[in-house]
């Protein structure tokens, strides 16, 4: 520890709510316990170009209720060659970076990984992103803002699917991960979601309509995570079509709205909880591990478990949904 005195802050790959409370909880946390801050801007291209500025406390002031990131965010396929990854170590070095605070998806870490291997730098991950993917945590910061926003979204769908008496597919983002798709089905009160997890074993649009979504209701909306497993909601609506013409199809297509607007408290919570829990690691000689939380306590991953682990759906959430949607 004696040798970290500056901390480098970035955020890379998609933005989620709460990541500016998670940069507003490194920085403040670093400067309570005694250490210089450098903020990145558009993650590792920032990192590669020397886009870094010395970040004080005030810098983070009235940002925690935002949304998106103040400090940018961008792909960057220098950073994928050894020759960029040179680059941004030199940077590094002359802005007299010791430590890396990564906070991303599983793409941002495994960038992080690979640069911590390169040139022995500390390197720790805080999950930032919506879709809820990685191994280690329960939850990741973004996910329950973009759960809520789904919520919204379906609840004013319903009012037509009843209207028109029809069955809407909602599509929503998640890669190929089901979270959002199985957890907003179910807080929504939705009949069905259609995941990637299972697209495998049981052809689920078959099953849904065998079920019977119509014995008990004029009206049916089902979740789709977007995903080439699943098809995304407008090749089903297409299957609905060609297979089942008896059944006025539409869909609504969320997109990006799921990742934007104010993070709700818990993301709130969690983003400054893990950023704390950062500098705290980095303190103790932690490095190359990702923040985690699981049943409420705080927890260090390995990289390697974090990025490489897929994290299981709970069959039980798909049981719960199955049994309430009759």
């Amino acid at each position: 520890m004696a040798t970290i005195k500056c901390i480098g802050i970035l955020t890379s790959g998609g933005d989620a709510p709460g990541m500016n409370a998670a940069i507003r909880a490194v920085t403040r946390a670093a400067i309570y316990n005694g250490l210089r801050v450098k903020g990145i801007y558009r993650g590792y291209k920032g990192l590669v170009t020397g886009e870094i500025l010395e970040f004080k406390t005030q810098n983070v002031s009235n940002i925690i209720h935002q949304g998106g990131t103040i400090l940018k965010t961008a792909r960057c396929k220098e950073f994928t060659t050894p020759e960029g990854r040179a680059l941004a170590y030199e940077n590094m070095r002359k802005e007299e970076i010791d430590a890396l605070v990564i906070i991303g998806g599983d793409g941002s870490l495994t960038g992080a990984r690979i640069f911590a291997q390169e040139y022995d730098v500390p390197c720790i991950g805080l999950p930032g992103t919506i879709d809820n993917d990685l191994y280690g945590t329960d939850t990741t910061i973004g996910y329950d803002t973009a759960l809520n926003t789904i919520l919204d979204a379906v609840d004013k769908i319903r009012d037509t699917a009843t209207s028109h008496e029809r069955l809407f597919f909602v599509e929503v983002m998640g890669r190929d991960a089901g979270f959002l798709a199985l957890n907003g089905a179910i807080a929504a009160g939705a009949e069905a979601a259609i995941i990637p997890e299972f697209s495998t074993e049981v052809d689920q649009l078959a099953e849904f309509i065998k079920n019977g979504f119509r014995k008990s209701k004029n009206s049916s909306i089902v979740l789709v995570a977007e995903s080439d497993i699943t098809g995304g909601a407008m090749a089903l609506a297409e299957r609905v079509k060609n297979e089942y013409p008896q059944y006025d199809v539409r869909v609504s297509i969320l997109g990006h709205l799921q990742r934007g607007g104010r993070p709700t408290a818990h993301d709130r919570i969690i983003a400054s909880r893990m950023g704390t829990a950062s500098i705290e690691a980095l303190m103790e000689g932690q490095r190359n591990v990702m923040i985690g939380i699981e049943h409420d306590e705080i927890v260090y991953v390995p990289f390697t478990k974090a990025i490489k682990n897929d994290k299981p759906i709970k069959k039980e959430l798909v049981n719960v949904l199955n049994s309430l949607s009759i």
